[in-house]
């Protein structure tokens, strides 16, 4: 270090990732994302407050129209 130099400087290498290199972390927050809406709607609770009542999803009509579209299997 020369003369007046700051001690606690820090050097990082950096490097620009490419869209190939980046598609695994946008899958991986996509699959992530989608996994979090399922569980908010199908872990969902009926509430009520002072503006109404929300029912839950109706679980069993919901895995019937899956099975019907073929997006589940039996």
């Amino acid at each position: 270090m020369g003369p007046g130099a700051p001690r606690d400087t820090l050097v990082t290498a950096r490097r620009t990732l490419t869209n190939d290199e980046m598609s695994a972390l946008f899958e991986g927050a996509v699959e992530a994302t989608e996994e979090a809406i399922y569980n908010s709607m199908f872990r969902a609770t009926t509430v009520t407050s002072r503006g109404g009542t929300i029912e839950a999803l109706p679980l069993d009509r919901v895995r019937a129209l899956l099975e019907r579209f073929g997006a589940v299997r039996r």
